[in-house]
């Protein structure tokens, strides 16, 4: 089942297409990447998601009915990239009152905040001010008040912003943890590399367009381009321009480019034969970066490649 449904979504700003004909669908309980560089329309996309903007065309279904912008917020937990805290107010009386207005009672605010801040080490921080944290303990304090009321959909908009790795891979456990329990996250970045671990589907934007929509180990492959690295005892790679070409070469380590048809058992007895002593032998897929980049400069390629699905 689809927790979230947009429908050919478009946001102009004055002349600016913030969002062009955006489509998509989200799986309940998946991790989702929504992925671009700066500017690319994902906070805009996001804002109508949530009810914050309302489109100036499309449709958004949320849960399989039509996007309620009064009910279905209650429903959706959202983690800003800028800080959406009040720096005067105490930590513990902000997390309640947050809670509170995502319709827990006073007793479910309390039960849920108290377990938060101790699996999160932040009891001490109960009489703190925003204004008194540094920016990790604050985006920490901003992941637990998007999340406390157990939303069915958790926006999560550069969540790692100002985080130490410690607390990153422990924000990156619970995002992990709240998938599993059912929630179904999309994760905002335009660091992309970040979400190739967690996401098992991604959309691609820049300048409002969709441009990659699709599993991530498919559209992996899909973009692979028959290169392999070679480890080797040797300081030489034997040329071999029927079976592969050699695109770089450093000693002992060595990066081939397969010819069409030709397969790694053809080139490793070519090796083998030659008296290369093999150490590592790997296919070298593409990382996201590389393909958006690849994407965006290729001329056209937002048309060609918008339809891709795994």
């Amino acid at each position: 089942m689809n927790i979230l449904e947009v429908q050919n979504l478009k946001k102009y700003f004055a002349t600016q297409k913030a969002v062009d004909g955006i489509s998509l669908n989200i799986e309940q309980g998946s991790i989702f990447g929504l992925l671009g560089p700066n500017g690319a329309g994902k906070t805009t996309l996001i804002r109508m998601i949530t009810g914050i903007f309302y489109p100036d065309s499309g449709h958004i279904q949320f849960n399989g009915k039509k996007f309620d912008p009064q009910l279905d917020p209650m429903r959706i937990g959202y983690m800003p990239e800028e800080r959406g805290l009040y720096k005067k107010m105490k930590i513990g009386e902000q997390a309640l009152y947050l809670a509170r207005l995502k319709g827990l009672s006073k007793s479910e605010a309390m039960k849920a905040v108290k377990e938060w801040f101790i699996k999160f080490e932040m009891e001490s921080w109960w009489n703190k001010k925003v204004e008194d944290l540094s920016k990790g303990m604050s985006q920490k304090l901003q992941f637990v008040t998007t999340v406390l009321h157990q939303p069915k959909l958790i926006i999560l908009d550069e969540p790692f912003s100002g985080l130490d790795p410690v607390n990153a891979n422990m924000i990156k456990e619970e995002i992990i943890e709240l998938a599993r329990l059912g929630s179904t996250i999309i994760f905002s970045t335009h660091r992309m590399e970040q979400v190739e671990e967690i996401c098992n589907h991604i959309v691609l934007i820049n300048k409002g367009i969709k441009v990659l929509d699709g599993n991530v180990t498919k559209i992996k492959q899909d973009f692979k381009e028959n290169l392999f690295a070679v480890d080797t005892e040797s300081n030489q790679m034997p040329e071999a321009s029927h079976l592969y070409t050699i695109v770089n070469a450093q000693p002992g380590h060595y990066k081939l480019r397969l010819e069409e048809g030709v397969t790694t058992n053809s080139v490793l007895s070519h090796l083998l034969a030659n008296n290369i002593t093999i150490l590592k032998f790997n296919e070298v897929l593409p990382s996201l970066d590389e393909i958006f980049i690849r994407l965006v400069e290729s001329s056209g390629a937002t048309r060609k490649f918008q339809n891709i699905k795994g």
